[in-house]
């Protein structure tokens, strides 16, 4: 973080007089890392610019003007305080350009965080981003209309910090047509929404440090002082797990639309996203080996889902008839399930079966709390779900087993033979 400079009264001839001759300059603060400079010393006096450059280091350069302190100010040769503070910044911004590679009189304004979402998004799109339209999402409507506009290069820690407060206390947004004020929901200050909105701004904050990073790689600004430090919010991704007992799923299917039921069945049977199953086609089923091909799934590598005697009864009856490109899972009027398309008639039938409200995501958090209830491996779980390994089965999962870990333990860790029985009867009512 660039330190504290002493503050000096620059701002008038007669204040600057009042100054006594030193060997070092006297500085006023322009914006955080930037300031200006005025050096008074035997052989006359002088504006200077100086600007933060990282790990507690500092640039200074003299303007090529001189203080109003004896001559009139011309705004060119001689400058007054307004004057002075203006040159300091346009010599500034000249620097930024200069350290970036641009020419200094390219007609270019300065690089802000807008611009440098823009690079990031454009990098991660030729690196074949899997989270594209998500990840724009989140900066269309997150970043760009609080911080866009602010210069990279004067970026402060806290002007982020106070955007991730505001994250974290802003109630849910709700859909909302174009052109029209941005619709939210009603705000919830329970500990568990306190918990998600927490949550979901520390996600948007690693979307925002990752274009940072991205244009302090590229040489964009010269330091990332500003962001490095910004801490996200702790202990906030425990998330509790819902998820559906057999009884409760059975009676949310029924309850579904006959269109859509096939979708909820789908992913009670296989653990599969919406995204997923959507995608699915014909040939995907593999009628021998009784498993679905999930060609592309959020972590990018495709996967083999192996299927129960009832998954296979159904997507037998699911593929019977259909072309080997034909879409698995299509509406009535034979148009396919687009993005979000679940959201209405799943909330629909949740509602009908009056249950507590969940999210079409949770009959994934179902089939994979059923399976470790059940004693499955976690890696078992994890492959299943796509996950390159278990840590996320744990996280979310682990404590679902508790049985199992005690039957294990009891099973595998035999008597030592070194407690000897007793015939001591405890008093009914005692310990």
């Amino acid at each position: 973080m660039p330190r504290q400079a002493k503050e000096a009264n620059l701002s008038t001839r007669e204040a600057r007089g009042r100054l006594a001759i030193a060997h070092k300059p006297y500085f006023r603060s322009l914006d955080e890392g930037l300031h200006i400079g005025y050096r008074k010393s035997n052989s006359g006096t002088a504006w200077l610019v100086r600007w933060y450059v990282g790990k507690g280091n500092y640039k200074t350069a003299n303007l090529d003007a001189r203080p109003d302190d004896v001559l009139t100010a011309d705004g060119a040769t001689v400058l007054k305080w307004s004057q002075a503070q203006a040159a300091a910044r346009k010599f500034f911004e000249a620097k930024q350009r200069e350290d970036v590679g641009l020419d200094a009189e390219q007609p270019t304004g300065p690089y802000t965080v807008k611009n440098a979402l823009t690079d990031y998004m454009a990098a991660y799109r030729r690196k074949g981003g899997k989270a594209v339209e998500r990840t724009q999402w989140a900066i269309d409507a997150l970043l760009l209309p609080s911080l866009g506009d602010v210069v990279l290069g004067v970026l402060k820690r806290r002007k982020i910090e106070q955007w991730l407060d505001g994250m974290a206390t802003t109630a849910p947004r709700l859909r909302t047509k174009p052109g029209k004020a941005q619709k939210f929901r009603q705000a919830d200050y329970s500990p568990e929404a306190i918990r998600r909105r927490r949550s979901s701004a520390n996600r948007i904050l690693t979307i925002l440090k990752a274009a940072l990073n991205h244009a302090h790689h590229e040489r964009k600004v010269s330091s990332n002082d500003a962001w490095v430090t910004v801490k996200a919010f702790r202990e906030v991704d425990g998330a509790r797990i819902r998820y559906l007992s057999d009884k409760e799923s059975v009676l949310l299917v029924n309850c579904c639309k006959a269109e859509f039921k096939p979708l909820a069945q789908a992913a009670l049977l296989t653990g599969c996203r919406y995204g997923e199953l959507v995608a699915l086609v014909a040939s995907d089923y593999n009628t021998d080996a009784g498993t679905i091909h999930i060609r592309v799934s959020k972590s990018g590598k495709p996967r083999h889902v192996v299927l129960t005697d009832e998954g296979k009864m159904f997507f037998k009856n699911m593929t019977t008839g259909k072309a080997g490109k034909a879409v698995i899972f299509v509406k009535d009027d034979g148009t396919r399930w687009g993005q979000s398309h679940q959201q209405r008639p799943f909330k629909a039938a949740v509602a009908k079966a009056k249950l507590a409200a969940l999210t079409f995501h949770e009959l994934r958090h179902t089939y994979a709390s059923r399976l470790v209830r059940a004693g499955a491996h976690l890696s078992v779980i994890a492959a299943q779900l796509g996950h390159t390994d278990t840590r996320m089965v744990e996280k979310h999962y682990g404590h679902l087993a508790p049985s199992y870990v005690a039957d294990t333990v009891r099973a595998t860790f035999t008597s030592l033979g070194i407690v000897e029985e007793s015939n001591v009867v405890p008093l009914a009512g005692r310990p």
